[in-house]
């Protein structure tokens, strides 16, 4: 398929789709996240059990990990994005391609983005809730407030 204009627009659109999408996903993940933390604190505190206290440090690792994942891939998309944009008209040989491969040494690794500001800061405190959630049930749990 030739690199015309109107095929560079149609690609770019393309592009545009996928970057809103993992943006979606991405504030998905994050409000997950946060139910699935609360959903567990609150059986936590329902029977002073700690391990659902535990239990909530998983999801909020995973979804962290994949919020990272969501927000690299976006990046990616984003330099897949300004390469055609950038590219001389009729330059391009695989016109619609959506290989991010070569944008790859452009955005940061996985583990980087792990503590870019966007997902850490979100991420990094719901891990700190739910250390402090396991630290006061630990303190109070023995104690039951069971009225008689």
């Amino acid at each position: 398929m030739e690199d015309t204009d109107e095929n560079r627009r149609a690609h770019l659109t393309q592009i545009q789709l996928v970057i809103i999408r993992m943006a979606a996903n991405s504030f998905l993940l994050k409000g997950w996240s946060v139910t699935l933390v609360a959903a567990l604190f609150a059986l936590a505190s329902v029977d002073s059990r700690q391990e659902f206290a535990l239990l909530a440090l998983l999801p909020a690792i995973v979804f962290w990990g994949l919020d990272a994942y969501y927000l690299r891939q976006e990046n990616l998309f984003c330099e897949l994005y300004d390469g055609i944009r950038e590219a001389p008209l009729g330059t391009l040989k695989d016109t619609f391609s959506m290989d991010t491969k070569p944008y790859e040494s452009k955005v940061q690794s996985l583990l980087k983005t792990l503590g870019a500001s966007t997902v850490a800061v979100f991420h990094g405190a719901i891990v700190v809730a739910v250390v402090i959630g396991i630290i006061v049930l630990a303190i109070h749990g023995g104690t039951n407030n069971v009225n008689p």
